[in-house]
């Protein structure tokens, strides 16, 4: 068994300086464990998710995410990491990963890689549920970008979208308590992404995510491929089009359980 560390969505991977990007955990040949291993070694690192591969192949691997709370059905940026390591041992040029939400075909280097999420699903997001997530997040109606309508995506974990309008991102301080009760009441595994638009295809956005036992997510990969299928499904730009999402920073509060 062998133990790592990556940060994804970093444009200097191997610098032992670097803050950017998304550290997760990759353990390797992790057989020996059982779930309650995976989920001590999870707790130990402290990152948003660690990712725990068995019965590696030159083209393929089984692929378990785990929170330092719990298992997940899948995770962006662990994915990501998980398929550099493989590559750095020989694996590729393509690696398909068995996760619980399905097969991701993984286009790895030694030094980047792409995924390819799973199908999801996108329905509206309101009612009762919407008022007790705003709540949660300390946000009222007129947060909401009146464009861009309150969203579930159900693909690779549960995401509800939020957009918000100029200013809410930065003010943003959920209840975390009240939150992860949300979160637990709906089963939602996700991060919560709540997102500004600041172009047609330029947002930002934060990751409130108590279920997995930190303040927020840096970047997550799973809430950008919701993003994507959103704004697709709504035909809110056209498409073919690239998408860039990126993390508004608002000071050492955020993300400080996380870091």
């Amino acid at each position: 068994m062998e133990i790592l560390t990556y940060r994804a969505f970093t444009p200097v991977p191997d610098d032992p300086q670097a803050t950017s990007g998304n550290p997760a955990g990759v353990v390797l040949d992790a057989e020996e464990l059982d779930r309650a291993g995976m989920l001590r070694i999870a707790a130990d690192l402290g990152f948003s998710e660690t990712a725990f591969l068995t019965q590696i192949t030159p083209d393929s691997a089984r692929i378990q995410y785990f929170t330092p709370r719990d298992e997940i059905a899948f995770c962006g940026h662990a994915t990501i990491a998980s398929g550099v390591a493989l590559a750095r041992r020989g694996a590729g040029p393509v690696v398909t990963l068995a996760t619980r939400a399905g097969d991701v075909p993984v286009e790895v280097t030694t030094d980047a890689a792409t995924l390819t999420a799973v199908d999801s699903l996108v329905t509206p997001l309101g009612g009762l549920v919407l008022d007790a997530l705003l709540a949660a997040l300390r946000l009222s109606p007129a947060d909401l970008d009146p464009a861009l309508p309150p969203a579930f995506v159900q693909g690779g974990n549960p995401h509800p979208l939020v957009f918000v309008g100029a200013g809410a991102l930065e003010r943003l301080d959920p209840d975390d308590g009240a939150l992860l009760a949300v979160q637990n009441r709906h089963g939602w595994d996700g991060t919560v992404p709540v997102v500004h638009r600041l172009a047609a295809d330029r947002f930002v956005s934060r990751n409130p995510f108590p279920r997995g036992g930190i303040r927020e997510d840096p970047a997550t990969g799973s809430a950008a491929a919701s993003l994507g299928y959103y704004l697709r499904a709504g035909s809110h730009l056209p498409v073919p089009a690239r998408v860039h999402d990126r993390r508004v920073s608002v000071g050492k509060r955020v993300g400080a359980e996380g870091a």
